[in-house]
């Protein structure tokens, strides 16, 4: 079972993340990342936006458990965020994790 925190950490530090909800909703839509993050905070309608960009372009999303103040840390930032895209998962596992919840 691959660590969602610890999968996100390693694609932070060796492949290609975006920040940002309205980066996120961008590249989601133009199909340039191959999955979507959110924070279990992230405010309503952003979410709805992020979930139906996903549905609309086949992108796999996943809802962490954690809010946006630790997805932060996670990622090494000294800011919160409430969604980040995957471009490139660089060392990490973190889309064997999607094809394990599916």
């Amino acid at each position: 079972m691959v660590n969602l925190d610890n999968a996100i950490s390693i694609a932070v530090k060796t492949g290609k993340v975006l920040f940002g909800a309205n980066s996120t909703i961008r590249n989601v839509m133009t199909g340039k990342v191959r999955l979507a993050v959110i924070a279990s905070n992230c405010p309503d309608d952003i979410r709805k936006r992020i979930e139906k960009a996903c549905r609309l372009s086949n992108i796999p999303l996943i809802v962490s458990q954690r809010n946006n103040v630790e997805l932060g840390r996670i990622c090494g930032k000294p800011f919160s965020i409430s969604a980040l895209a995957i471009r490139d998962p660089g060392d990490s596992d973190i889309l064997r994790l999607v094809k394990e919840n599916v």
